[in-house]
């Protein structure tokens, strides 16, 4: 039988695990916490994974690739923000959106009406998927940005902290 005293530590410890982490001063999204939508409807398939590189100027992926169930799809804002760019970047269209805080996502290849200065809100449409990213499959690139370093985007939309198990407070006889 454990007593009062392990099981108020066993209590505070699981507290401890299970509490969401202190904010860091910068305000915005916690990327520990999601918070932002997913940028294309349904829910879709990550076809390639965030895989930062080692040094800013080595190669890398710095960004996700989701699919899109065809060419033309909707993409819509994931958060609040203001158009920074809208245009070709070598031959594909980009478009970023400013999200405040140093937070800035971009999608490629988006067909977008907008320009920039544009104000957006959650969930309004920037465009829509057009071919040749991942060909043969309809997908974009969706990056995000805090100031000059790139965050995993899937961080915005689903936690990605491990899980951690714990032992039960009581374990059964044995």
């Amino acid at each position: 039988m454990k007593t009062p005293a392990f099981r108020a530590a066993a209590a505070a410890a699981l507290l401890l695990v299970l509490a969401p982490p202190a904010a860091t001063g910068a305000s915005g999204p916690d990327p520990a916490g999601g918070g932002w939508s997913w940028p294309l409807e349904p829910r879709p398939a990550v076809l390639r994974v965030f895989d930062p590189p080692a040094r800013p100027w080595l190669s890398g992926h710095r960004g996700v690739d989701l699919g899109a169930a065809h060419d033309g799809v909707r993409v819509t804002a994931p958060a609040a923000g203001t158009v920074s760019f809208a245009g070709v970047v070598v031959d594909r269209p980009v478009i970023t959106i400013d999200h405040g805080n140093g937070l800035r996502s971009s999608f490629e290849a988006v067909r977008s009406h907008l320009t920039a200065g544009d104000a957006v809100a959650e969930g309004d449409v920037l465009g829509s998927v057009l071919p040749g990213h991942c060909t043969p499959a309809p997908c974009i690139h969706w990056g995000v940005r805090r100031g000059g370093e790139y965050l995993n985007p899937l961080a915005f939309v689903t936690d990605l902290r491990p899980s951690v198990l714990l032992p039960p407070l009581d374990p059964a006889p044995g």
